[in-house]
């Protein structure tokens, strides 16, 4: 097993990324160049922090850390994009929002802690 397998924020970030797809697929008229910025922005969150936890240095982790919590930062700003345009429901915005801003606070941390 991976080291980044068994962080938490790492399977939180793989859920949201699911979840992420599921919605998108599930709601095809939204904009497709939307759509594709949302999905890579959310698989990049997991991405990054398996790539981070793969360096042998402090420094080196936290700049993937970092990208990936801007990464988190990107899909909540999609989503109210998408709110904004009426391309999505308040609850579902609601519980993505509070999603990404987990994981921004658990990278948070994750970050502080290498600082």
């Amino acid at each position: 097993m991976f080291e980044f397998e068994k962080l938490t924020v790492y399977q939180k970030a793989k859920l949201f990324d699911q979840d992420v797809l599921s919605y998108v697929y599930a709601n095809s008229s939204i904009d497709k160049v939307i759509t594709n910025q949302l999905k890579r922005a959310s698989l990049s969150i997991p991405l990054n922090i398996a790539e981070g936890t793969g360096r042998s240095t402090n420094p080196a982790r936290k700049n993937f850390y970092v990208i990936a919590r801007g990464s988190a930062f990107e899909c909540a700003a999609i989503f109210d994009i998408l709110k904004d345009r009426g391309n999505i429901r308040s609850d579902d915005y609601n519980d993505f929002y509070k999603k990404a801003e987990e994981l921004s606070m658990m990278l948070f941390a994750m970050i502080k802690k290498l600082s």
